[in-house]
């Protein structure tokens, strides 16, 4: 592994506070970093002491160039913190080290005035501990690979010095204290600061993923001559059908896309590497990449984020030693982070924030769970599951939570258990505050150590429930009645609110259980409305938590259920109260025009450039088409083979469509649909199995003992959008070139199988779930799949979940399914309002194959397509291009080689496509064939600059026939020797120029 760091770190901050750092975290780390020296910045004991004194409200922490780490129980002032205000432990500005010449801590105070002394020393472990991740083969993984990034396992663990009594489980009821309306029970031990435990995880869980480069080695050389077909002896030659569309009409786009098993060749295995760890037996196909999966993977402890809140099996761990449901909150000053490397330029201030996790704001259980009860789970949707809590030898589920994302309560529905309500922070009263449902449901109201307040809901099952049966027994623990039926709901109170109350109470005792969608696209517009299914006392009407981009799209049916209740999430902003048992969110815009052509907001589709950019688009498409189609589209990858298929299959519609040379075009499609046939046929180096266990279409490539990382984990479900949709575009453009080839043997059907393995329309298939990658609450993809992870799902490149989208749009219009193309068009628009990189649970401005700014910005440009210039729009590709890449950005264009710098230089015709066009055109005698990765194209990048305005045709423009068609392929040549390229693109330019110049007179 060429410079690469495998590391592991751990800070733990009591009243005497010791610093770990066995190495340095994943970052910027150039190929010239001396990782045994440079990186690892610190001496071998360094110490520093320093005294932390406050009063309640205790001070928001401040960012410092040495970084801070901080993670405590939030105070009310935390509601006010924006997001600069983020503590981390002390990682380096340029993220390349964990370690720094100097750490601080902050530390909150909650009630009285205390003075903390601390001291913290610092000490660089010789070793590093092992990495956990695996390495894959063929395609190099975390261990064995030969690129240069850094695998980082990192944790700081966070706390302070009180220690809760241990949970009380066999108290009887008559020693529960009388208690009426208002009056308050007191903890019996006092406790003057905030009692929290938190691990912050600094860099990625590689387990799962490859360190591999998201493009294949490109193979550039033509292998042979072409011998072009003739036209004339073909029938039905070309596309008969019409790219274009000016408008939709789908009362229901979430109809059945097919309904049969998977082609015959894609045998099946019932042998999954991963188990249904604890999973009931269901209808609906088990779903792999939703936010609950922690619940059935590894030791089923790591968090589930359903945004406000995150919940957790405790386990017995924890400040509280429960075996309970633990649910946390965290507010925006308990975050730890680190500064970028360059703060004017490189992502704001932050290049890093994470929230800490295993702090037990409040847990939910029963005295009867201890260390032999079990976890199971069932009902598992794309927006809800059921996880189950059973005790030692019961028939039915202790406890049961319905988790829904965005659910305003965390609701427990016990079975008979003896309710325990803990907190790892620590309660000073309990508050009884009346019914808010006459007879049914009850308030009580606890303060917690961090100055917030919870509020327990209890709806009783018993009509005779005796309010009086709560306890506070001590600082950590609330005991209720034995044998109690019914459910407990908790919900936190905001900071600085004055009206949470009364928004809480209208809705209490009601929670969901699951949700439903259901869609319409009509014109230009579209919309979707999540419903949700209620229980417990129905008569009150939902509350659910809205992030921003429901906000922004809610439509004004639904707009009267707002309140003013709002909780922050760990990376989605601001949620939002809204009342309502179903919402509607309208699309205005979909890019219904969008087609195979370049295409912008501004524009729309482009085929039309000018005879110099035909010309040139000809030289090239001749040049790579001459390649080994074959070879490059069968290299035991199936990311790497969609890569290529796409990538052909572009260089086809561009010649065909905007160069006019229909004859070179359907040469290199006959090429394309050998190598396409070859996989539909499950011939390929590594072919696809159908895994009857979680219900999809995955790699063979981890089976027999082979790692989790082969093939960027697809046999695991990760990235199935970013591989799939590459297959399916280029069946799209081949069903477009020649419609016949969809109803050839399988080749409808094996496409059809990828699009319902990744973006199932349907609940009720049999073979696959539904919308497997997509994720309709929060508007965009999770690519992690069958792994457990500590900071939850992420998705790392935003640009190809856009892709797969627009590859079900394209392939819904081709094969004429219009509720599939209507959907994929109201997905690329709810797309658009979503940012990139990012995990449930932090954000951090990486990759998993290094850190190299083309790296983490490139990611998001590839693959360039005409979905591209939707969700990048020009205020952003400017604004980013100013500080990466432009002459004064932290890494100029000119510096930057291989692959990324012709997607740097693609990316860039969304603002300057003159200078884009000249640059692949060669007229500046900048470009080299090793600019152009191996899912990419000179050919499609030559008609997207000129297209977006490098080398358009005139508005006057005629298109020219086939006879001037076959004189510039006669031109046409191989190679460039003569410069044929850029003397001609230099002249397109100046042409194209002018006539934009005559356009705007």
């Amino acid at each position: 592994m060429s410079n690469s760091q495998v590391l592991f770190s751990t800070t733990t901050v009591t009243s005497e506070v010791t610093v770990e750092s066995q190495g340095p975290s994943s970052s910027y780390v150039s190929d010239n970093t001396d990782s045994s020296t440079s990186i690892l910045n610190v001496a071998a004991q360094q110490t520093s002491s320093s005294s932390l004194t406050s009063t309640t409200p205790s001070p928001l922490p401040t960012t410092s160039s040495s970084a801070v780490a901080t993670s405590t129980a939030g105070s009310p002032s935390a509601a006010a913190a924006v997001s600069s205000s983020l503590t981390s432990p002390s990682i380096s500005s340029d993220r390349s080290a964990t370690s720094s010449a100097s750490v601080s801590f902050s530390s909150q105070v909650s009630s009285s005035t205390s003075t903390v002394s601390t001291t913290s020393q610092f000490s660089a472990a010789a070793q590093p501990t092992a990495s956990t991740s695996s390495a894959s083969a063929p395609s190099p993984g975390s261990n064995g690979n030969t690129t240069n990034t850094e695998t980082v396992t990192s944790t700081e663990t966070l706390s302070s010095t009180t220690t809760l009594i241990n949970t009380i489980t066999s108290v009887p009821d008559v020693s529960l204290t009388s208690l009426t309306t208002s009056e308050v029970q007191s903890a019996t031990i006092s406790v003057t600061q905030a009692n929290t435990t938190g691990a912050v995880h600094t860099s990625l869980e590689t387990s799962g993923h490859t360190s591999a480069l998201p493009f294949p080695t490109p193979v550039f050389n033509a292998t042979s001559t072409l011998s072009l077909v003739q036209t004339s002896t073909l029938t039905g030659a070309g596309p008969t059908a019409t790219a274009n569309v000016t408008t939709i009409q789908a009362g229901n786009i979430f109809v059945a896309i097919q309904t049969d098993a998977p082609p015959s060749q894609v045998t099946s295995r019932g042998d999954h590497p991963v188990p249904t760890l604890g999973i009931q037996q269901q209808q609906e196909r088990l779903q792999t990449n939703k936010f609950y999966a922690n619940f059935f993977l590894g030791d089923q402890t790591a968090g589930t984020w359903t945004h406000p809140y995150s919940v957790s099996w405790s386990k017995g761990a924890g400040e509280t030693d429960s075996w309970g449901l633990a649910v946390s909150h965290i507010e925006r000053d308990q975050l730890a982070g680190s500064s970028s490397r360059n703060p004017s330029l490189d992502a704001g201030e932050i290049g890093f924030f994470a929230a800490p996790v295993g702090i037990q704001s409040m847990v939910l259980s029963a005295a009867e769970l201890d260390a032999n009860s079990t976890l199971t789970t069932d009902s598992l949707t794309s927006f809800s599951v059921n996880v189950n809590l059973m005790a030692r030898g019961a028939q039915n589920p202790t406890i049961t939570f319905p988790l829904v994302q965005g659910m305003a309560f965390i609701t427990g529905s016990y079975g008979g258990g003896t309710p325990m309500l803990q907190s790892g922070i620590g309660i000073t009263n309990l508050t009884y505050a009346g019914a808010v449902v006459s007879n049914t449901t009850y308030k009580y109201r606890a303060s917690l150590n961090d100055g917030f307040d919870w509020l327990i809901y209890v709806t009783s099952a018993n009509a005779y429930y005796n309010e009086n049966s709560f306890t506070l027994l001590t600082t950590g623990e609330i005991q209720g009645p034995s044998g109690f039926g019914g459910h407990i709901q908790l919900a936190k109170i905001p900071a600085n609110s004055t009206d949470a109350e009364n928004v809480y109470d209208a809705s209490a005792g009601a929670y969901p259980t699951t949700a439903s969608i259901s869609g319409s696209v009509s014109g230009t517009s579209g919309s979707y409305s999540i419903s949700w299914t209620k229980a417990g006392v129905t008569s009150q009407q939902l509350l659910m938590f809205a992030l921003p981009h429901h906000m922004e799209s809610l439509a004004y049916e639904s707009s009267g259920g707002i309140t003013d209740v709002q909780l922050i999430t760990t990376t989605k902003g601001m949620a939002t109260a809204v009342r309502g048992d179903s919402w509607t969110l309208d699309e205005p815009n979909l890019p219904i025009d969008m087609s195979f052509a370049p295409w912008s907001p501004e524009l729309g589709s482009v085929v039309s450039v000018s005879a110099t950019a035909e010309d040139a688009i000809n030289a090239a498409g001749y040049a790579e088409l001459s390649q080994n189609i074959s070879q490059q589209t069968n290299v035991g990858s199936l990311y790497y083979d969609g890569k290529a298929l796409a990538k052909f299959a572009t260089i086809i519609y561009t010649v065909n469509d905007i160069a006019n040379n229909k004859s070179l075009a359907l040469t290199g499609l006959a090429l394309l649909e050998t190598a396409f046939a070859l996989h539909v046929n499950n011939q390929m180096q590594i072919p696809l199995v159908y895994d009857t266990v979680w219900g999809g279409a995955v790699s063979a490539g981890s089976y027999n003992g082979g790692s989790s990382g082969v093939d960027f984990g697809n046999t695991y479900y990760n990235d199935h959008h970013f591989h799939y949709g590459y297959f399916v575009y280029a069946a799209a453009v081949i069903g477009y070139m020649r419609p016949g080839w969809l109803s050839e043997g399988s080749n409808a059907a094996w496409t059809n199988m990828l699009v319902r393995d990744y973006a199932n329309s349907v609940t009720d298939d049999e073979f696959f779930p539904f919308q497997r990658m997509f994720d309709w609450y929060h508007g965009h993809s999770w690519a992690h799949g069958l792994i457990e992870t500590a900071d939850g799902k992420d998705q790392e490149s935003s640009s190809e979940d856009t892709m797969a989208s627009y590859a079900v749009k394209m392939w819904g219009h081709i094969s004429g399914d219009v509720n599939m193309e209507a959907r994929g068009n109201l997905m690329l628009s709810v797309q658009q309002r979503i940012a990139g990189i990012l995990f449930e649970n932090k954000i951090d401005h990486t990759t998993y194959f290094g850190a190299e700014p083309e790296y983490i910005q490139g990611i998001h440009m590839l693959p360039q397509m005409p979905c591209s210039t939707l969700t990048r729009s020009k205020e952003f590709v400017q604004q980013e291009w100013d500080a990466y890449f432009g002459p004064q950005g932290i890494k100029p264009v000119e510096q930057v080689g291989g692959g990324w710098r012709g997607i740097l230089m693609a990316n860039l015709a969304t603002i300057d496509p003159v200078s884009s066009y000249k640059f692949f055109s060669n007229s500046t005698g900048e470009f080299e064939v090793d600019y152009l990765d191996g899912g990419a194209s000179q050919t499609w990048y030559l008609a997207w600059s000129a297209a977006l305005g490098g080398s358009q045709a005139g508005s006057s423009k005629v298109r020219r026939g086939a006879e001037e068609g076959q004189r510039r392929r006669m031109v046409s040549t191989v190679g460039d020797e003569d410069g044929f390229i850029g003397e001609r693109s230099a002249r397109g330019s100046l042409r194209s120029s002018r006539l934009r110049q005559r356009t705007r007179r």
